[in-house]
């Protein structure tokens, strides 16, 4: 859900088309058909996304969260946490749980000092005599991503074998009739490691008998498809993607004869509910809640003279990302800054600057490391970066991007072949990419900044957000070649406060910026580069 709430969206001030308030239209119009026995339940990311959750999580956290509040309001049956409500700190989400009616499950969360679940493992609901099971899993790669100051005290079981445990343990102890998995985690892929799998839905399914049903997120993929079990029961997998655009609708139906269950069938569908109006009653009940977001993302912070754009950042050195480097450089005094956009497409406008603009320069609440570096692993840490985003040519019309073209619904539309959050740059250094050269030979680094040399061999100081200095994108651990276990190791400083805290400070202190690009790096040949970047600036972006 990510903090979409509301039909208005706080960051860029315009309304909303995804938004709980026209699921909870739609939610009215189910209750009004079926009563009690429809079950309503949330997957997790709830506390971070839009500036409510900010304003409820820090900026006014003794008022009740208004995540709490919603899912309240909206009688929700069971709540699941996400990977981006632990990121809030355990301040936050331990009291927005203690706030939540309805069952919160985690039944992988497990308190290091007991070795039991931190949060309830599984919730029974029982609608004319039908005993149903809903078991609560999340995300196992949360170390990969998060601080341990934000799970302290925890840790997160692998979640085929938490599974296996869960479903033995209620088959044996409450014996339902029906199992549903509600799963913060995607389908498949993402981090592999032999401690974490980002995303082992699918492998659940298939290697754990007793799912009739899982409802899954964390991806942000919708999608819907059967599986089967060991023993060939079919298992219905249903992700509604994020945002509130899309609600994930099950319907079981079970038969009985006298007191025996004969069969269940198990359908779904991905219901769109974009075009659904708002609930009256939803934004009434909740417009003091808007009115005090609304106020505080209007506050104007500063001025910019000109416009910045993420999409200048793929092609080169851009004001957006050049402006966040040298923020991090001045607030952290490291040599090296890494930092790449958080968001595809997004601007600064040139004029007064807002609250909610804050969101757009800076996507996430993620905290400012500093972290020691060798040269060497630098480059590695760059050449995956480049890697990632950037072709090798092979003559003067290719795409210098790494692209994929899909259909869109309008026609065929160009999107980069991974993602976009993950394409580093780094200021402090001057640097070229070489566009002919194969993956792992692009990046040629020239010298310091300063005008020093740079060496492969000296240790350097970085900064860089929180996200990628505990190995999320996977630079530093398969990039640069640390081992995940030593990079807590490596980290000389973490700030106090989230990212977009200093940013905001910086740019009140300035009162008028003029974001510039720093000219530090280039892809080259330019013979061949410039006329790319054109072509695909165009495909792109139109």
């Amino acid at each position: 859900m990510h903090g979409s709430f509301f039909s208005y969206n706080f960051i860029d001030r315009r309304p909303e088309s995804g938004s709980l308030s026209r699921v909870a239209t739609y939610v009215d119009s189910l209750r009004r058909q079926y009563g009690d026995r429809l079950l309503l339940f949330d997957n997790g990311d709830i506390l971070q996304g839009q500036p409510t959750c900010y304003y409820c999580n820090y900026i006014n956290p003794k008022m009740e969260n208004v995540a709490a509040s919603i899912v309240n309001y909206m009688n929700y049956d069971v709540q699941v946490i996400g990977n981006h409500d632990i990121e809030t700190g355990h301040e936050v989400y331990d009291k927005w749980i203690s706030e939540v009616n309805c069952p919160m499950l985690g039944a992988n969360i497990i308190e290091n000092a007991t070795g039991k679940p931190y949060l309830q493992p599984y919730a029974i609901f029982i609608r004319e005599g039908v005993k149903i099971a809903v078991l609560g899993l999340i995300t196992t790669a949360i170390p990969y991503w998060l601080n341990e100051n934000l799970w302290e005290g925890l840790h997160f079981e692998e979640m085929v074998g938490s599974a296996q445990r869960w479903v033995k343990y209620l088959k044996e102890n409450e014996q339902p009739d029906i199992i549903i998995g509600l799963f913060h985690a995607g389908l498949k892929g993402g981090i592999e490691t032999p401690e974490y799998s980002e995303n082992p839905t699918l492998e659940v399914a298939e290697k754990v008998d007793g799912f009739d049903l899982i409802l899954y997120g964390h991806d942000h993929v919708r999608h819907i498809q059967t599986a089967y079990s060991p023993n060939g029961s079919q298992v219905l997998l249903i992700n509604p993607s994020s945002n509130a655009y899309y609600v994930g609708d099950a319907q079981i139906t079970v038969t009985f004869e006298g007191n025996k269950i004969t069969s269940k069938k198990v359908s779904g569908e991905i219901r769109d509910v974009r075009d659904l109006p708002v609930s009256d009653d939803f934004e009434k009940h909740f417009n003091d809640a808007r009115e005090s977001v609304s106020k505080y993302i209007n506050r104007k912070i500063g001025v910019f003279k000109n416009a910045a754009y993420t999409r200048d950042c793929y092609f080169g050195n851009s004001a957006f990302s050049d402006f966040i480097h040298m923020l991090q450089l001045k607030i952290t005094g490291a040599d090296i800054s890494f930092n790449a956009p958080l968001t595809f497409n997004t601007c600064i406008p040139e004029g007064d600057v807002f609250m909610s603009d804050m969101f757009n320069l800076y996507r996430y609440e993620n905290q400012i490391y500093i972290m020691k570096l060798t040269g060497r692993e630098i480059l590695g840490f760059l050449e995956m970066s480049y890697d990632l985003w950037v072709n090798t040519m092979k003559s003067p019309d290719d795409h210098i991007m790494l692209l994929d073209e899909r259909m869109n619904g309008k026609g065929r539309q160009a999107f980069f072949k991974n993602l976009a959050f993950n394409f580093d740059s780094a200021v402090g250094i001057d640097y070229e990419v070489d566009v002919t050269k194969p993956d792992g030979e692009k990046v040629n680094i020239l010298r310091m900044s300063n005008g020093e040399p740079f060496s492969l061999d000296k240790t350097y100081l970085v900064t860089m957000n929180s996200y990628r200095g505990n190995g999320g994108g996977e630079m530093l651990t398969k990039g640069a070649g640390i081992p995940h276990a030593q990079l807590k190791e490596r980290v000389v400083w973490i700030s106090k406060h989230d990212q977009r805290y200093y940013l905001t400070r910086e740019i009140e202190k300035m009162k008028i910026v003029n974001p510039q690009p720093l000219h530090n790096w280039r892809f080259v040949p330019e013979e061949w580069t410039l006329k790319a970047i054109e072509r695909d600036r165009e495909l792109l972006f139109n």
